[in-house]
């Protein structure tokens, strides 16, 4: 079938694309035909004039249409590379070769035909910077001024406003588009305006400020100065990369990376987020952002970076315009202010926002209310939400962090992409611990223990907790690595720590302790309070309320808020909040755990199930200074309020608070419990507690829907499933675990995209190394990494499959999983492709395959293999005889390694599927390939997608497809077969009955070639 014809035959589709698309999409579609010549100006401006996208992609395809053949394929070409592949996937498309690039050094074009000929290039070039060429154009008298303002005109997009000066400059004559084209190619990189005075001015003030606000740590600097500079390390970023059909995650090199052309979800938003949970290391790796960009060492495509904090912006109680929030809330303009707003608006594409802290907004994220004036004055929250969108300020780059549980499935319509933050890899933890410790003995005799004790080694993944460990070691390691296990002992640590600092005696931690157990009481108090009204910032009158003297906040628990703006500048000395929010957590939990006024209501509301994911509870500024007076007085008992308080509180916060519970719970310490506590109550909330876990993870797991049919029984596991794991594993009461897996009777554990880390892992391994029968594990698209695996050693010998694609894993994780792996009977799959596996890991599969009998599939897909790890890994494969599936797919092993693992299956008698789909083979690995099938009795599917056979190795698989009475599925789609291979194929199966299907798609044949062979034979499928 024609291009005309695939057109004419799919007309409702493609106008249904096209009309459903953006206005951006459809211009851009415009820029590329008028590029080459397939529409004239006449045709152009008609196309254009309709109103609705719908009418102007009928007139379109009637133009198109009417060109011929050569037009369709051209417009087809076009559509596929401004499309994602997924919006054309309802589509029949052909493959068409574009049109041959013109040698710009040889082209002697007018200069008005080349701002034609490169009009999508040049639109991209231009898009927000139109305003320095046209000073330039009306500087040299071809712009009048009237022009220059209407093509600025704010209704206009920055694209759009590209296109209309690419139209009048051509309507001006050589001479204005010789101007253009020169000073576009003059410049090295994006134009950009030169600043006046005023604007730099208002740049050194601001990048000063920057600097001085983002120089020290202020999460977790709560007795000491932390220089961000001297202990700052990056993080693991991860992307996901949707140029790639696998959609795998990889990571970036660093924070300068967030910008890049990768993991694109939206390319009309503007909002990059970064995701991670609490103490991932979010609020700082935003201040490293801005400490970059105001000492110049990066982002200085940025002319103005405005950095904010969500949990601030809640406390800006009156209106304020775009204008006010960025002068009066972050750096005033000395003069000229009119002037310095003038030039942000006028060039969005060189701000910069940050937004720190999107889960700590007390409402949630929504479009309904439009606001789109600079200078009219709104809610702060309703303005942050309009920029979000792009209603105000479009063009302007936003970064913002949050936890995971406050991104709705609104929100994510507006983000350009998602970058999740990892903590820290196994080398992250090395040098953070060195940059805090000078003295180079000390950090190598921390890190050899944190090293030596895997859970230690695990919650240092999480940048906040490796800070405790780095701070409390003295501490830690005299209690011994084998008593600090959970992100509780972790928590006590520091409360040990902040006391010995601030008594500077010698008492005993248990003395100490004993001594100041009236500051734990107020500080737990004031958590408990601020918990359950969605408050995190404490004024003189929270202070009051709960008994805190000036000596208790002298302990570190508590730091002078940065929260606030400058309308609160005189109070602003008297307000706190506590060093991080996971502090106020622990102290909630000790309130929960201590305090006799705490009964049965609140432990049930604190540990019941939630739908609802985050809250909606609002406290205003207004109400600070009375807090708890005027937001918690009640005439409802105590109790009965908490428990109504805490269903409308942060979910999140929540959660963690319930897992320090749990383990200030848990018998490990009940000695220490019960120098504040009563033993009965203490007993009393341990076994109500041990209850609630118990009942949460059996009702779970009754929801499981039976298996059906012949199917395993699956059960995809919900994020609070997690949370109760992590809840058990805080208790250390093995009885809690193996009743909790005691019902589990499922073949099949998935936990994808659930935010496993290596303290899930801990927790998981825990609770799973009880399970009684063997299951598979599924952990795809999760944080597992190296450290993970570790973790997750002690319950492998539960798993009969475990499947950890995209975790970060690399050769080191590797080795751990194949060493435990060769002691556990029952694990028989290995699922590991999306990683950063090389060859170096080749060796460790090898030894696998050579003396794990059982042994049965291993998918090794989308790593970094070569020819020389398929070598080794032939190796191992002649020595074995139960593998079954083997995948290598998206490796690059090439015909060498090809024809390693092709010689080493001749006369294999347990292999059932092959994968080594675009791995670079040609010739002479197809040579290979086809004596392979020939020799081979047991083979029954061979995927060959995506490599670069052509027709002359297709000639190589007739006689193996002729003598082998085994395979029954080839696939060679996306190779470069024409019709003549297609025919080497259909004389083949002449001989052949076993083979059910063969896949051709996407091969250099013509629709009507398609049609022939499927005539010929009806087991080719395309």
């Amino acid at each position: 079938m024609s291009a005309d014809q695939l057109l004419q035959a799919q007309r409702y589709q493609f106008v249904t694309i096209l009309g459903r698309s953006s206005v951006e999409n459809f211009e851009t579609i415009l820029d590329h035909l008028l590029a080459w010549d397939l529409l004239n100006w006449e045709e152009y401006e008609t196309v254009k004039l309709s109103r609705h996208l719908f009418s102007s992609s009928r007139n379109l395809l009637d133009v198109i249409i009417c060109k011929g053949t050569r037009a369709c394929e051209l417009f087809i070409v076009v559509l596929k590379n401004i499309f994602h592949s997924s919006q054309l996937s309802g589509l029949l498309l052909m493959n068409y070769n574009p049109p041959e690039e013109t040698d710009k050094s040889t082209a002697t074009s007018l200069a008005s035909q080349t701002l034609q000929k490169r009009r999508p290039d040049l639109v991209r070039k231009l898009h927000g910077r139109t305003a320095a060429v046209l000073a330039l154009l009306h500087g040299c008298g071809h712009f009048s001024k009237y022009e220059c303002d209407e093509i600025q005109l704010p209704i206009y997009t920055p694209s759009q406003q590209a296109r209309k000066l690419l139209d009048l400059t051509k309507g001006k004559g050589d001479d204005a588009a010789h101007v253009l084209l020169e000073y576009i190619e003059s410049e090295p990189g994006p134009i950009k305006l030169v600043l006046d005075n005023a604007c730099i001015k208002y740049q050194e003030k601001l990048s000063s400020t920057l600097a001085a606000q983002s120089r020290f740590l202020t999460n977790y600097a709560g007795t000491e100065n932390m220089c961000l500079e001297d202990v700052y390390v990056n993080c693991i970023l991860e992307i996901t990369n949707t140029t790639s059909e696998s959609g795998c995650l990889r990571s970036l090199i660093g924070l300068e990376d967030i910008f890049g052309p990768d993991g694109v979800l939206n390319k009309d938003a503007d909002v990059v987020l970064i995701i991670g949970e609490a103490g991932s290391g979010k609020s700082t790796s935003l201040q490293q952002m801005q400490q970059l960009w105001a000492t110049k060492q990066a982002f200085q495509e940025f002319t103005f970076v405005f950095a904010f904090s969500c949990r601030r912006l809640n406390f800006i109680d009156t209106e304020v315009s775009l204008r006010m929030l960025l002068f009066e809330h972050c750096c005033w303009p000395d003069d000229h202010q009119d002037e310095v707003f003038q030039y942000i608006l006028d060039h969005p594409e060189e701000i910069m926002f940050m937004l720190d802290g999107f889960d700590e907004l007390k409402f949630q994220f929504t479009d309904e209310e439009r606001h789109c004036s600079p200078t009219k004055p709104t809610t702060a929250l309703n303005l942050i939400f309009n920029l979000l969108q792009g209603n105000l300020m479009k063009s302007t780059k936003k970064v913002m962090t949050s936890r995971p549980s406050a991104v709705t499935a609104m929100l994510r319509k507006y983000l350009q992409k998602e970058i999740t933050l990892k903590g820290f890899s196994r080398e992250g933890i090395e040098a953070f611990i060195k940059k805090c410790h000078s003295n180079t003995s000390n950090a190598e005799h921390i890190l050899y223990f944190v090293e030596a004790n895997s859970a230690v080694h695990g919650l240092c993944h999480v940048p906040f907790f490796c800070w405790i460990v780095s701070n409390c070691h003295e501490q830690l390691m005299q209690n011994s690595g084998d008593f600090t296990q959970t992100m509780t002992d972790i928590y006590l640590l520091i409360l040990d720590h902040f006391l010995l600092h601030f008594t500077h005696n010698s008492q005993g931690v248990n003395e100490i302790l004993q001594s100041q157990i009236a500051t734990i009481l107020h500080l737990s108090k004031l958590a408990m309070d601020g918990l359950i009204s969605c408050n995190y910032v404490f004024s003189a009158a929270h202070l009051q309320e709960a008994q805190i003297s000036k000596e208790d906040i002298s302990l570190g628990f508590l730091v002078h808020s940065h929260s606030f703006s400058r309308a609160w500048t005189a109070n602003k000395n008297k307000n706190y909040e506590f060093l991080h929010i996971t502090i106020q957590c622990f102290f909630a939990a000790l309130y929960i755990t201590i305090s006799d006024n705490v009964g049965e209501s609140t432990l049930y509301s604190l540990f019941k199930s939630r739908e609802k994911g985050t809250s909606s509870c609002m406290m205003s500024a207004a109400c600070i200074e009375s807090f708890p007076f005027s937001c918690l007085q009640s005439n409802v008992e105590p109790e009965r309020r908490r428990k109504t308080m805490l269903q409308e509180a942060e979910k999140s916060n929540l959660q963690i608070t319930a897992n320090f519970v749990s383990g200030l719970l848990s018998g490990r310490h009940r000695n220490l419990i019960q120098k504040f506590s009563g033993i009965p109550k203490q007993s009393k909330k341990y076994k109500l507690v041990k209850n609630y876990l118990a009942k949460g993870i059996e009702k779970h797991f009754l929801s499981i829907p039976p298996a059906v049919g012949e199917e395993k029984k699956s059960m995809h596991a919900l994020p609070e499933f997690v949370w109760w794991i992590k809840c058990i594993y805080e208790m250390q009461d093995n009885d809690l675990a193996k009743q909790a897996v005691s019902n589990l009777e499922v073949d099949h554990l998935k936990l994808t995209y659930c935010g496993i880390g290596p303290v899930e892992c801990t927790a998981l391994a825990y609770v799973l190394k009880h399970l009684k029968n063997p299951m598979g594990l599924q952990l795809d698209y999760n944080s597992v990494g190296d450290i993970g695996i570790e973790q997750l050693l002690p319950c492998l010998i539960n798993c009969q499959s475990i499947y950890l694609r995209a975790n970060n894993i690399s050769d080191r994780g590797a080795s751990k999983l194949v060493d435990q792996a060769l002691g556990c009977c029952n694990l028989q799959k290995i699922a590991l492709f999306h990683n950063n596996l090389t060859d170096a890991s080749a060796q460790n599969f090898a030894k696998l395959l050579k003396h794990k009998k059982n042994f049965i599939a291993l998918r090794l897909g989308n790593n970094h293999l070569t020819a020389a790890g398929a070598k080794i890994l032939a190796e191992g494969l002649k020595q074995n005889n139960s593998i079954q599936f083997l995948g290598l797919w998206g490796n690059k092993v090439g015909d060498a390694g090809a024809s390693a693992i092709a010689a080493a299956l001749e006369n294999n008698t347990s292999l059932l599927w092959l994968s080594l789909v675009g791995n670079n083979i040609g010739s002479e690995g197809a040579r290979a390939l086809a004596l392979m099938l020939k020799k081979n009795t047991i083979l029954e599917e061979l995927c060959l997608q995506e490599n670069n056979l052509i027709d002359e190795d297709i000639e190589h698989f007739i006689e193996g497809l002729q003598n082998n009475s085994s395979l029954k599925v080839l696939k060679l789609s996306n190779n470069k077969i024409t019709k003549k291979g297609m025919e080497f194929i259909v004389t083949a199966l002449k001989h052949n009955t076993t083979i059910t299907s063969i896949w051709l798609g996407r091969n250099q044949m013509t629709a009507m070639e398609i049609e022939e062979m499927t005539r010929a034979e009806r087991r080719l499928t395309f």
